[in-house]
């Protein structure tokens, strides 16, 4: 694949993630983002270590990822793909995470795992999308959810 580039692929790398959604440590949840097709698809990833903050307090001597950070996870998955299907400049734009419906959480996620999220756009009409996404570890469904997210001005 000599001469292919992250665009080619659909790849998106820690580089443009940080050019598409403004959060920073400790709150970025995603590393990077595969397969994305402009508002349609994104895998997110997000490769779990015990250096994560949150698992000092969650819990001692059995470390178990907070399932409202795997959500999250899911949400930036979707902000990135509204933020590059749309073109977004978030020096102007922000997004924000409207609603959420029918979260269910079915294994635990712990430190070495790779949590991919799948992230499916189910609608989307101007600056809103409606999402539905499965956060996975080892091809394992550990949470899933339907959201949505809306783009507006930042001031």
């Amino acid at each position: 694949m000599s001469g292919t580039t992250p665009a080619d692929t659909g790849d998106i790398n820690i580089t443009e993630i940080l050019r598409r959604i403004p959060h920073r440590y400790p709150f970025l949840l995603v590393d990077r983002c595969e397969e994305f097709k402009p508002s349609e698809s994104i895998i997110g990833i997000k490769c779990v270590t015990f250096n994560e903050p949150f698992f000092q307090g969650h819990f001692p001597g059995h470390p178990v990822m907070p399932g409202v950070l795997i959500v999250e996870a899911l949400a930036q998955t979707g902000a990135i793909m509204m933020s590059k299907s749309l073109n977004i400049d978030i020096a102007g734009k922000v997004i924000y995470f409207m609603s959420i419906d029918g979260v269910r959480f079915r294994s635990p996620v712990r430190p070495g795992d790779v949590l991919r999220m799948h992230v499916e756009v189910t609608r989307a009409r101007g600056d809103i999308f409606k999402f539905k996404g499965k956060a996975m570890v080892g091809g394992k469904v550990a949470a899933e959810a339907e959201f949505a997210a809306m783009s507006a001005d930042a001031s």
